[in-house]
């Protein structure tokens, strides 16, 4: 099992010392790295990661507040030098707090922390969700979902029986759905795998509805093949 990863800190220096120790843990993928914190949000609001190594003490904004601000934060290791800040650091459930400067066996302590929480949460069964429709909370049963998509900011979830309207994105539908039964095949569409009925070039049927296969999420298609088989 892999970890992706993300690193933010204003001082570069901190940040090569982040990636030559990620070199050397085998089960860590580390996507990229920002200096600027407000960029790193963007490619957040784009993209999922496991585990979000992050500075406490930078300009403009905290890494306390770049945390609280995520709707849907992944598993965080704060990386400072000041001590002061851990407390503030576990109160937002961090998984770690490494203490510039830092060495490898520590980083790879944190970084077994992090794989540990994510196989336990894989391995816990989860057979329901809780989806928002105004300002009522509607339990979905995961095998009854056919596809989700998107329109804008809203959410259609269509399910065997009926369909329900939510104010999402699907960047967050896919922090809450497990990757194992769901995935994304374009950017308004992610679909329950095992509700596809056939392969086409560049579309699925699932359930009786044709839905495309974007061309960024045609790698996607081996995944899809080997669970029908």
């Amino acid at each position: 099992m892999m970890l992706t990863a993300i690193a933010i800190d204003d001082e570069p220096q901190a940040l090569d010392v982040v990636k030559l120790l990620a070199q050397k843990v085998p089960y860590l993928d580390l996507k990229a790295t920002f200096t600027n914190a407000m960029e790193a949000l963007v490619y957040l609001q784009n993209n999922r990661v496991d585990l979000l190594y992050i500075d406490i003490n930078m300009p403009d904004i905290s890494g306390i507040d770049v945390v609280k601000s995520l709707p849907r934060a992944p598993m965080v290791v704060f990386t400072t030098a000041y001590s002061e800040y851990a407390v503030q650091g576990f109160e937002l459930d961090a998984i770690d707090y490494l203490l510039k400067p830092f060495s490898l066996p520590r980083f790879v302590k944190a970084c077994n922390k992090a794989l540990e929480k994510k196989l336990s949460q894989q391995t816990d069964a989860v057979d329901s969700i809780f989806v928002k429709t105004g300002y009522e909370e509607e339990k979905v049963l995961l095998r009854d979902i056919l596809y989700i998509e998107a329109d804008g900011n809203y959410i259609t979830w269509v399910l065997t029986n009926k369909k329900l309207l939510s104010r999402q994105t699907l960047n967050d539908i896919q922090t809450i759905l497990p990757s194992s039964q769901f995935v994304r095949v374009h950017r308004s569409f992610i679909i329950a795998l095992d509700k596809v009925a056939r392969i086409a070039r560049h579309e699925l049927t699932v359930g009786d509805i044709q839905v495309p296969v974007g061309a960024s999420y045609e790698h996607v298609m081996k995944t899809i093949r080997e669970k029908l088989i």
